[in-house]
């Protein structure tokens, strides 16, 4: 026979002409499905089953309901470990929303340990005995005493969500503009609740989000004022001044002194910069005024939450006369 044909190995070739490729016939199972999506969003993943035991318990801003137009937004973190006897009993205490009780396998035992256990406990928290190494691999490595506790990611609202015209008293929104300290976020939610503001905005980027320590700080008020979140700052201030709003940023060289202040009974949104370099020029250019605290030349600058809680305390106080 001519040629190779019988040579062991060969392939001969076939007379019905060229194989067919995959072609059309397995379009579907090549097209591309998109980026895997994160496992808080896979219903069936456990991620996803805790961060909703986690919303349900957390109490008001967990649970808040689905603005119109879809659900509330959250995170793009995921949740948080707080650790150490001290944080943990302080957390709890707080009444800071959490999902699970981490305790270490004959863990001695002392009053700060059996008054978080009561707290769990009563609290409905789930208590899990776990093994010294998991709890150093959930600590990355932190000195947590034997007790963690895992914190959700916080359900933002979103800023719309803030104007609502059936809440009482004039609206009352405070911003933030490069906001990095917890501890600062805390207490403005703090003076927010307690001179009947709505509300407040933080920039997804750059800025301070609401962590255990902000939750603390806050002496439970952020389970009654909501903390929204946005994208663009400058612009989130342009909607609100077409919604009929004032933008007053807050700054050492303002054009306005606080106690001169007559936009006071206005729907108003504060904007708060941070103590080292102030208001940001874009959120500057957009505010209607810039007002300054009057103080003696003995302090060259307030705590930006102490220089929030003054200037809500004015605001009240004006809007009660």
């Amino acid at each position: 026979m001519p040629g190779n044909s019988q040579r062991r190995g060969a392939i001969r070739g076939s007379k019905k002409g060229p194989s067919t490729g995959s072609g059309g016939q397995r379009r579907k199972g090549l097209e591309a499905r998109g980026a895997t999506p994160k496992a808080v969003e896979r219903t069936k993943h456990p991620a996803h089953k805790n961060a909703v035991r986690g919303a349900k318990r957390a109490g008001a801003p967990g649970s808040r309901p689905a603005r119109s137009g879809g659900a509330p937004r959250r995170t793009k973190g995921s949740s948080e470990i707080v650790y150490g006897r001290n944080s943990v009993l302080e957390a709890l205490r707080a009444d800071i929303p959490v999902t699970t009780m981490y305790v270490a396998g004959r863990l001695e035992s002392d009053d700060r340990v059996r008054e978080a256990l009561k707290i769990a406990t009563g609290r409905s928290i789930s208590i899990l005995e776990t093994p010294r190494g998991e709890l150093d691999r959930l600590t990355d490595g932190g000195v947590h005493q034997g007790l963690a506790l895992q914190v959700p990611a916080y359900a933002y609202a979103h800023p719309n969500d803030l104007v609502n015209p059936e809440a009482p008293g004039i609206p009352l929104i405070v911003a933030l503009d490069g906001i990095t300290d917890p501890r600062n976020l805390g207490a403005i939610i703090r003076s927010v609740a307690a001179f009947g503001g709505h509300g407040v905005v933080v920039p997804e980027r750059r800025s301070v989000g609401m962590t255990a320590s902000a939750w603390k700080t806050s002496a439970g008020a952020a389970a009654r004022i909501p903390v929204a979140q946005c994208s663009n700052l400058t612009r989130t201030l342009e909607d609100y001044r077409k919604s009929g709003f004032f933008v007053l940023g807050l700054d050492m060289d303002g054009d306005v002194a606080l106690p001169e202040l007559e936009l006071a009974k206005e729907p108003l949104v504060i904007v708060v910069g941070s103590e080292g370099k102030g208001l940001s020029r874009l959120v500057r250019e957009t505010c209607d005024q810039i007002v300054s605290i009057p103080m003696s030349s003995v302090v060259e600058s307030l705590n930006a939450g102490i220089a929030t809680g003054v200037t809500l305390y004015e605001v009240a106080r004006r809007r009660a006369l």
